[in-house]
């Protein structure tokens, strides 16, 4: 798992402040400064800090309203908030709490007491985000597990209704699994899922790009930005690819080798689709792909189905 360039939000009105809190943290973090809480705002949503250092008074909007308005936001409300102030008032760190802070540093700065409570917090933000990761991936196959996908695809889905997007949402099923379980045990079944999975991996390599395992010997594929053009050649890939694998399949009446059946669906940008629908068609398209022999895929344009050809049997 690599490492990620943790960031750290800084906001202070007073200038000698950010530069010695800068000074103190550089070597810890990635620093990003707001003078103000509206800057404050503004930059938790651009950069998605680790971290948060929020001044509690500032002349335009306080710390405790800068907190309130990220914690209310899907976007900026699992951004940990450190507040940094001269006030040691109770009823004033209660709220603070209260209102989603994880801890007070007090003015004049204190080095020592800094890095230490910072580093605290940067260790512990990692450990929930491995946490986190780890909780999203398929054990078996190390592609991502259903959880992940629920996730994504909503988010994915709400984003094409807001831009004029394409996205494709495919389902991939291997053929006659069953009977290859059955025939070479389930060891060599699960050698099998391993193999499909990195194949869609190899594939599938840009930021957004998305795979995971759906369930037994289904995976999912999400990719944004993807006309019907683009998914007719995506989806002759990953059968193809399939198929490069040579992994032998003596008991499928499709071919001597492993296969896949797909079932796709190009999305359109639209205010009313939903993601119950997407995968409610492209489920009934896998099995059209079935029905019409298995190693192939078959493809539509949400309500506009289009049917298009197999993919060439490997020897």
């Amino acid at each position: 798992m690599k490492t990620v360039e943790q960031i750290i939000l800084i906001v202070d009105d007073d200038k000698a402040n950010r530069k010695m809190l800068k000074e103190l943290l550089q070597e810890q973090a990635k620093i990003i400064f707001a003078k103000n809480g509206k800057q404050a705002k503004e930059l938790a949503k651009k950069h998605l800090p680790d971290l948060i250092l929020l001044d509690v008074v500032m002349p335009d909007i306080s710390g405790f309203e800068v907190i309130d308005t990220l914690k209310n936001n899907d976007k900026t409300m699992n951004i940990s908030v450190i507040f940094i102030t001269g006030l040691a008032n109770d009823d004033d760190e209660e709220r603070g709490f209260n209102l989603g802070g994880c801890d007070y540093i007090y003015k004049p700065f204190k080095p020592n007491i800094v890095i230490a409570r910072v580093m605290m917090h940067l260790e512990l933000i990692r450990q929930r985000k491995m946490l986190d990761e780890i909780a999203h991936i398929d054990a078996l196959t190390g592609v991502n597990n259903r959880r992940k996908m629920d996730l994504v695809l909503k988010n994915e889905v709400a984003a094409i209704k807001y831009k004029h997007s394409n996205l494709l949402v495919a389902i991939l099923d291997i053929d006659y699994f069953k009977q290859y379980n059955d025939g070479y045990g389930h060891g060599a079944g699960d050698v099998a899922l391993r193999q499909v999975g990195q194949a869609l991996r190899e594939i599938f390599v840009r930021p957004r790009d998305f795979v995971a395992r759906y369930g037994g010997e289904e995976f999912v594929i999400v990719l944004p930005d993807c006309d019907k053009a683009s998914a007719t050649i995506m989806l002759s890939n990953i059968v193809q690819a399939i198929q490069d694998k040579k992994i032998k399949h003596q008991y499928s009446s499709v071919s001597p080798q492993l296969t896949v059946s797909v079932g796709a669906v190009v999305v359109q940008s639209s205010p009313s689709v939903a993601v119950a629908d997407i995968m409610k068609k492209a489920d009934d398209l896998l099995y059209q792909a079935k029905n019409d022999g298995r190693n192939q895929y078959c493809l539509a344009e949400l309500n506009q189905p289009s049917r298009l050809p197999t993919a060439p049997d490997v020897a």
